[in-house]
């Protein structure tokens, strides 16, 4: 006789190796009782860097969720218990039994039981096997955290188990959605199960959302597209009511992750800013040709923002000590081999700052490729936390908002980070005449451990030099 012997094995909310201690729990793709195949993606977490998914390491059948959708979990803490399936016993009573088949009788406890492989999350770390989303069926209910199931594991799957009874099933089961999608309708107060998708396989977008909150809206604005900080779409904050009362929202994830970096670095590295106001009507008339042009590529994106960055890394190029990091337990500066450059960017998660990699090696196309690639990504909310590692130097673009200027802090391990400011038609004095002319106001912050008053202000200069005549980026380039 054959019997099929289970234990429980536990999933852990796994360790990034990124010094992160936390995860919110976005999305379950799974519920108790659902089966489950090593690799298969069966939740969705959001770290303080990115939101990622997690694939379980082994076979079984889903017996219980610990925590629901919207939880912060602690990295190592049990997130899903799953009955895996042991080795059968079916040697004879007269065969003497070989002793690995009298494992299984006594199976180990489930702490003991962890498999080989090391788990970690989507991007990080060795990996057997392709995470693969499991397709959602419209038909079940959406998963919870429950407590254990108190009728013992089937050995095999009752044939009508899989499908759910109808009158079982809300009206509104979970919809599908990304991220930053369901931030956006949490923002605007709209529930996703009254949203008709039109996404592939039943996604409901961003468009989607916008459409259902024009068609509700009577008197009320219209919902306004989000401003794009040159990287990704803007925050879409909650309008305040005066007289409503107070609104508590909980500081985690990026926010949290932001707050905690600024806090370091502001009373780490001692800040200096300068500023520079700057006659930038050739770079902008530059920026219109190499539209009008097409040179750089017809689907690439051209903008001021890629004549500033070009600038920046012109500008390092020539002062490269500026590209450099305190190694506080060394106690030495490292000058950095090269320029990770930074782009501070809102999007609906929080602020986040991607960078491209070895930016100053790269030519203007090469600039203006990366730079659409890392807007796209950000936009769709798929910016990894790969990305947005290493940085050296960052650009954050202020002037998208209308804002002239400020004095940035730096992105912690940095020396230096370039504020760029909104280009405004103002009086200005050109070949002795006093002219409207476009001008710009550029802001550089550094650690002054790294960067001395003499190295800042030339870094500056020579931003604002190549803003005002932008053919010295081909002869100082």
């Amino acid at each position: 006789m054959t019997t099929e012997v289970r234990s429980l094995r536990e999933f852990k909310m796994p360790d990034v190796g990124e010094g992160l201690t936390e995860a919110e729990i976005l999305s379950w793709y799974v519920k108790p009782g659902d089966t489950v195949t090593d690799g298969q993606v069966v939740c969705e977490v959001e770290t303080a860097k990115a939101a990622v998914e997690l694939p379980i390491p082994f076979n079984g059948v889903v017996e219980q969720l610990f925590f629901p959708e919207g939880a912060t979990v602690d990295v190592g803490t049990v997130i899903i218990s799953v009955a895996v399936a042991g080795e059968a016993g079916a040697a004879p009573a007269a065969a003497p039994a070989p002793a690995a088949a009298a494992v299984p009788a006594a199976p180990a406890p489930a702490a003991e039981a962890e498999p080989e492989r090391r788990e970690v999350l989507v991007g990080y770390g060795p990996r057997t096997g392709t995470a693969q989303r499991r397709a959602r069926r419209t038909t079940t209910t959406t998963a919870t955290a429950t407590a254990p199931k108190p009728a013992p594991v089937a050995p095999a799957p009752v044939a009508p188990a899989p499908v759910a009874p109808v009158a079982e099933v809300p009206v509104g089961a979970r919809p599908l959605a990304k991220p930053p999608v369901r931030k956006l309708a949490k923002d605007l107060g709209i529930d996703l199960r009254v949203v008709t998708p039109t996404g592939p396989d039943g996604v409901i977008t961003r468009e989607d959302l916008h459409a259902y909150a024009a068609a509700q809206a009577a008197p009320a604005a219209p919902a306004v597209e989000p401003v794009v900080v040159e990287a990704a779409e803007a925050a879409v904050a909650p309008a305040p009511v005066l007289g409503a009362g107070d609104v508590r929202v909980p500081i985690k994830g990026v926010r949290k992750a932001t707050a905690q970096a600024m806090v370091a670095s502001a009373f780490t590295a001692p800040h200096v800013t300068e500023f520079v106001q700057v006659d930038v009507t050739r770079t902008m008339k530059f920026v219109r040709k190499l539209k009008e042009s097409g040179e750089l590529g017809r689907d690439v994106r051209v903008s001021p923002l890629l004549l500033v960055a070009k600038a920046l890394l012109v500008a390092i190029k020539r002062h490269p000590e500026i590209n450099a990091q305190w190694d506080e337990a060394a106690q030495e500066i490292v000058v950095k081999g090269q320029v990770n450059l930074g782009i501070a960017a809102a999007t609906p998660r929080g602020l986040i700052v991607p960078n491209i990699k070895d930016a100053g090696s790269k030519t203007l196309a090469g600039l203006a490729t990366s730079l659409g690639e890392l807007v796209e990504t950000a936009r769709q909310g798929k910016t990894s936390p790969a990305d947005m590692q290493g940085g050296t130097v960052t650009i954050t673009n202020v002037g998208v908002f209308g804002v002239d200027t400020g004095t940035p802090i730096l992105n912690p391990g940095e020396a230096a980070i370039l504020a760029f400011g909104a280009v405004r038609e103002l009086p200005w004095v050109h070949k002795g005449k006093v002219v409207p002319r476009q001008v710009t106001t550029l802001a550089l912050s550094f650690d002054h451990r790294l960067v001395d008053g003499e190295l800042g202000s030339k870094v500056l200069a020579d931003i604002a030099g190549l803003l005002e005549f932008p053919k010295r980026l081909i002869t100082w380039g």
